[in-house]
């Protein structure tokens, strides 16, 4: 936003605003999500980002959680400043009971293969410079999630909407954990009353879009502090209420001084700077534990960063067969997350040698680990027998 947010200053790089609205299409939608669209559309894109120039990309109902992915994932590697507005509707998976954004084609029985598993948003955004990443949310969560993600006792509310409490600015559940240096605005409605004739309108993001409509970009605090009174004050349920700010550059932070050597091309030196860290976190912890293991997928992230995709995979795969050593199930979202990487950057290896190697490796933990995507065993099969008639 202009005078306060990186990316308005002259020559900085341009912002990136994803619009995200997503509901499903059958009987179990709870809110018209991507009514919002329009008047989002209409706002000028250097308004939404709050930078000089933007570029956006809007994502109206989208089918498959893989196409939300490959967005999610090109934002997330943007150099400037990056806005997620996102308006949909929470579910939980029946087998992990973990929080997911709906898509067009989820059912409550489809979750865990057509819904978009809101732990992505943070593993995409993790490596992200501190204080460039906004999330503004209007949710809304049926009983069943309302209660599982205990939001009504964090917030103090009923389990159904009564009349508006006071507004108090509250940070996300666990389970919504949107990574340390994201900064996150908007609310969790409540589940709708039995008597619901219609869809729900995310109220809170139309008035967001409202305000935004008249050309000026408040700081994000006060847009979302007048978003809420505005979408109050026309009958909406303020819900629970989101407020937390992103954490800003930490001198002598690793990841701080990791960031700002990848934004400025030594790519050698952010990953001899995390494998230290990585080296000492094993010392002290072992070598399969979460301190020593985050160091290995910073690293992993750093060689698809630098274009090497197959250290990115090989890294990838280790994590993931580190995690299954130590006990963690085969469909944790961990070791899917580890496995689908692997297999991401698999398949940008250029070098036909080094991707037969690798691919053995990935086929042999994906007969371990199927992951959400129907045929992703079958897929490596079908491209190691290709890469074989390869020199």
């Amino acid at each position: 936003m202009p005078g306060t947010t990186p990316g308005s200053e002259p020559g900085a790089a341009p912002g990136t605003v994803l619009l995200l609205a997503a509901s499903p299409s059958g009987r179990g939608r709870l809110v018209d999500a991507a009514s919002v669209l329009p008047v989002l559309a209409a706002v000028p894109p250097a308004v939404l980002s709050g930078t000089d120039t933007a570029n956006v990309v809007e994502l109206a109902d989208p089918l498959e959680p893989q196409a939300v992915l490959t967005r999610l994932r090109a934002a997330a590697t943007a150099p400037g400043p990056l806005t997620l507005y996102v308006v949909g509707q929470l579910l939980l998976d029946r087998r992990q009971r973990l929080p997911h954004l709906a898509l067009a084609r989820t059912t409550a029985s489809t979750v865990r293969y057509t819904a978009f598993p809101w732990h992505w948003f943070r593993d995409e955004l993790r490596l992200r410079p501190p204080g460039v990443t906004t999330l503004i949310l209007d949710l809304h969560a049926d009983q069943e999630t309302w209660q599982a993600l205990g939001i009504a006792q964090l917030a103090g509310l009923p389990g159904l909407p009564g009349p508006a409490p006071a507004s108090v600015p509250l940070t996300l559940p666990p389970a919504l954990d949107s990574g340390r240096d994201t900064a996150v605005y908007g609310r969790i409605a409540p589940p709708p009353s039995r008597s619901r004739r219609r869809f729900a309108e995310p109220a809170y993001m139309k008035a967001v879009g409202t305000l935004l409509r008249s050309g000026r970009r408040p700081p994000d605090e006060e847009l979302h502090q007048q978003a809420l009174v505005r979408a109050t004050a026309e009958g909406a349920h303020p819900g629970f209420v989101l407020a937390r700010r992103g954490t800003g550059p930490v001198p002598g932070d690793p990841h701080t001084v990791i960031t700002q050597a990848v934004r400025s091309g030594r790519h050698a030196d952010a990953h001899a700077l995390a494998a230290r860290h990585e080296q000492s976190a094993a010392l002290a912890h072992g070598p399969a534990s979460e301190e020593a293991l985050h160091w290995a997928e910073v690293r992993a992230d750093l060689a698809m960063l630098a274009g090497d995709a197959a250290l990115s995979c090989h890294i990838w795969l280790a994590v993931a067969a580190a995690r299954l050593n130590t006990g963690q199930a085969a469909d944790a979202s961990s070791v899917e997350t580890a496995v689908d990487r692997a297999h991401h950057q698999w398949g940008r290896i250029g070098d036909p040698g080094r991707a037969r190697e690798l691919g053995l490796s990935l086929a042999e933990l994906r007969s371990r680990v199927p992951g959400r995507r129907e045929g992703a065993l079958d897929h490596v099969r079908r491209q190691l027998n290709q890469l074989q008639t390869q020199n």
